[in-house]
């Protein structure tokens, strides 16, 4: 089970670290992702931690959001610097157990957090 928080408003320009805690003590075997899905759009790739750490981004969000990991919480993070009036949506963590490696597919990903809100004014 997935928790994700730190969603909010916040003017253009401005931060927030959303975080996603995981019930499960295997957290630190999984690959972890963050996916969003803005009104009237489809769910997107935001990015992703593999269980050894690396990164990936998509090319939206590429130096102004950072993924990372603890996995003594059970917990990822996604620090979003810079955000823009795009990058409103609900953001969802989502978690692939199976460590299936096609980190920006959805159908990759075994269990999903409930969303955050997040909304940037202009």
């Amino acid at each position: 089970q997935l928790q994700a928080s730190g969603g909010g408003l916040v003017q253009a320009g401005g931060s927030l670290r959303l975080s996603c805690a995981a019930s499960e003590r295997t957290f630190s075997n999984y690959n972890m992702g963050w996916f969003r899905q803005a009104p009237g759009k489809e769910r997107e790739f935001v990015a992703a931690i593999t269980w050894a750490g690396k990164t990936y981004y998509t090319d939206s969000v590429k130096g102004r959001f950072t993924i990372a990991r603890d996995n003594a919480k059970n917990t990822v993070y996604l620090q979003m610097n810079n955000l823009k009036p795009e990058d409103t949506a609900v953001y969802f963590c989502a978690a692939d157990q199976r460590r299936r490696g096609t980190y920006w597919a959805g159908y990759a990903y075994d269990v999903w957090g409930q969303g955050t809100q997040v909304t940037v004014s202009s």
